[in-house]
């Protein structure tokens, strides 16, 4: 499912399935890293979560990332990134959310 198919089915809530280092590690647990609109909650994740990959929900945990100014590794330049929401989904085990 492409980021545009997954943002048409859940509405604009969930827009992307992040592949981390973290992700990979939280996937042997159930979980599963997620890029959400800033203005998501809880339930709405949940239900977009359940709705698109088709997996029982027990648990969503969020984090908002402040942007700001970042500086570039061995420039003197910077750059400005945008503040995003993140969502931790603990899904039922034996259930997976298929990744790319």
């Amino acid at each position: 499912m492409t980021k545009k198919e997954l943002k048409e089915k859940t509405e604009g809530t969930i827009l992307d399935v992040l592949i981390t280092e973290k992700g990979a590690r939280l996937s042997a647990e159930n979980r599963y890293l997620l890029e959400v609109a800033p203005d998501a909650r809880k339930p709405q994740i949940a239900a977009a979560a359940e709705k698109a990959f088709g997996v029982h929900v027990l648990a969503v945990r969020t984090i908002n990332i402040k942007g700001g100014e970042r500086y570039i590794r061995g420039t003197r330049r910077t750059r400005t990134v945008q503040t995003w929401k993140k969502a931790i989904v603990t899904v039922k085990a034996g259930e997976r959310i298929e990744l790319a």
